[in-house]
Order: C-alpha cells, then sequence, then structure tokens
C-alpha cells in the first residue's frame, strides 16, 4: 500500500461519511438517537461506534497511547454535535495521514488493543482497516435512512472514484 492508495480511501471514506450525515440531517432528534437491531444500536450510536474507532486507531497509530474505551454515544446528543467533533478527527486524520510516506506504511506498529492485548501489524494495514470498518458499518447507517424514509443512495466507492 502507498500513500496516494491510501489518501484515495480515506478520501472516499470522508465522502460517504458526509454523505450519511447530510442525509442524517432531514431526520428528527428522536428518529436520530432512537434504538434499532443493528450491531451498535440506532443511527447515532453506530455513526459514534465509526468516530470513536477512527479515533482509537489514530490515536494508537500516531500518539502512541492506547485508549481503553470508545466515545460514549451519549455525548453526541445532536447531529450537530457528533458532525462537529468529526471534523476535528477528520482533520486530524488527514494531517497525520500526510506526514507517512510508503516506507513508513509498511513498517509494523506495535499496539494494544483496549483490553491490554499486544499486537504488531504493518501501518497500512490498520489504517485500511479504519477505512473498511466504517464502509461497514455506514452500510448499516445507510439501512436506517433508508427504513426511515431517508436513502442516501449509493455510497459505493466505484460512485466515489466516477466523481472526483
Amino acid at each position: 500500500m502507498n500513500q496516494e492508495a491510501l489518501l484515495t480511501f480515506f478520501d472516499y471514506s470522508y465522502w460517504a461519511n458526509d454523505r450519511i450525515l447530510h442525509t442524517a440531517a432531514a431526520l428528527s432528534t428522536a428518529d436520530f438517537v432512537a434504538p434499532q437491531p443493528f450491531s451498535h444500536g440506532g443511527l447515532r450510536d453506530t455513526l459514534v461506534h465509526v468516530l470513536g474507532a477512527e479515533w482509537v486507531w489514530r490515536t494508537r497509530c500516531q500518539e502512541r497511547r492506547f485508549p481503553t474505551h470508545l466515545l460514549n454515544p451519549t455525548d453526541f446528543p445532536t447531529l450537530d454535535e457528533l458532525r462537529r467533533r468529526w471534523q476535528t478527527e477528520e482533520q486530524a486524520m488527514r494531517g497525520y495521514l500526510t506526514t507517512l510516506d510508503d516506507d513508513q506504511l509498511q513498517q509494523p506498529l506495535a499496539y494494544q488493543d483496549m483490553s491490554g492485548n499486544a499486537f504488531a501489524q504493518p501501518l497500512w494495514q490498520i489504517l485500511l482497516h479504519v477505512v473498511n470498518h466504517g464502509t461497514q458499518h455506514r452500510g448499516e447507517a445507510a439501512a436506517i435512512l433508508t427504513a426511515l424514509g431517508h436513502s442516501p443512495g449509493d455510497i459505493d466507492l466505484i460512485i466515489y472514484l466516477r466523481t472526483r
């Protein structure tokens, strides 16, 4: 994996996030926070999970700190609060990614999971996991939005690539 490809994947991820967040703006706060039968609950909880995972992985990779918890969905009672935090995290991640070169991406990164277990993997694999993880849960978010009558439309990588 090289930096250019990795940046493309993150650009896609943020484009897809924006489509989800833009579509979510049509919901009432009650619908935004309502429980749903998905792996992380409703729309808010699902999106906070994606954001929290991104924050945890960036913190591990960039700062070499090892958070012991994800973000708490109740800290984001409105979409605007979630959007503001995501903008901050996106800026931090984009800033970090631009500091990496192809050689650094190949190097193993030692880290601890939230239980303190130690692992090491090439940095590019970890960062690509962040994008892939987001893709999985954005699919759930899209299903929730669609069920509520507000489909975000196609959020596939190929759609993004055709529009850039």
